[in-house]
């Protein structure tokens, strides 16, 4: 599998949610809800974990990539990714690194 990234810089294609479903693999869903639980506090149930990718459009997509709004924005602008967008980066991106390290250094590898 190729490596598909996200709009705010994640690896897709390395997410737990994404993998679970592209092998439609419960028992990866039932232990991506446990990680979720443990380690932000999330209340997911396993038919929840269901994603193609931030980018795929008509896709399944996880509860906080149907409303994320560095998704929005960069469908909106027609960018790949925040990290080729001329204003960046904007407070939207800046509150999610602020929430998420690892998004912050796969933006920061991106540029």
């Amino acid at each position: 599998m190729s490596e598909l990234i996200a709009c705010c810089g994640l690896v897709c294609s390395n997410c737990p949610t994404f993998i679970a479903t592209q092998n439609d693999d419960d028992e990866a869903r039932e232990k991506t809800v446990a990680l979720y639980a443990q380690k932000f506090g999330l209340a997911f149930q396993k038919e929840d974990i269901n994603c193609d990718g931030c980018r795929s459009e008509g896709g399944r997509q996880i509860g906080y990539c149907q409303t994320c709004e560095i998704r929005r924005c960069c469908l909106d602008r027609g960018l790949t990714n925040c990290a080729v967008c001329p204003e960046q980066p904007c407070e939207i991106i800046r509150r999610f690194h602020e929430f998420s390290a690892e998004a912050k250094a796969a933006f920061e590898a991106l540029k």
